[in-house]
């Protein structure tokens, strides 16, 4: 079963975080990343740009509205994500709490719902 483990943290702590400490969370990714892979259970993942460069795009009535930044204004902003295979829940949070975003901010994980078995469910026979 493949999961998405969602990494949110306080952006702004992190962009006036030192330099030293930002190179070492790096250090810790990249060998938690290499773990993942050891595993076998790492599908994919990315850190993301800041929110300042995001964009929120909602369809109402049929018309686009495109807006500067994320939606939502919170305390901790999702920074990256990893998508893994694993056999349950149980493994997932096992390889969330071992993330370094998770002694920092908030891990989310959440099941992927394969659009094959979503399209069967959701689709007129």
């Amino acid at each position: 079963m493949q999961y998405l483990l969602l990494i949110y943290s306080n952006e702004a702590a992190m962009a006036a975080a030192p330099k030293e400490a930002a190179v070492q969370m790096s250090a810790a990714y990249g060998a938690y990343t290499e773990a993942m892979k050891k595993a076998g259970v790492f599908v994919g993942g990315e850190r993301l740009r800041p929110t300042s460069v995001a964009t929120s795009v909602r369809v109402a009535g049929g018309k686009t509205n495109v807006l500067d930044g994320p939606y939502a204004d919170t305390k901790e902003q999702l920074g990256g994500y990893y998508m893994i295979e694993v056999p349950d829940m149980d493994a997932a949070i096992s390889w969330a709490s071992r993330c370094p975003g998770a002694s920092a901010g908030t891990m989310e994980v959440r099941p992927i719902w394969p659009m094959a078995e979503y399209m069967t469910k959701y689709t007129a026979a």
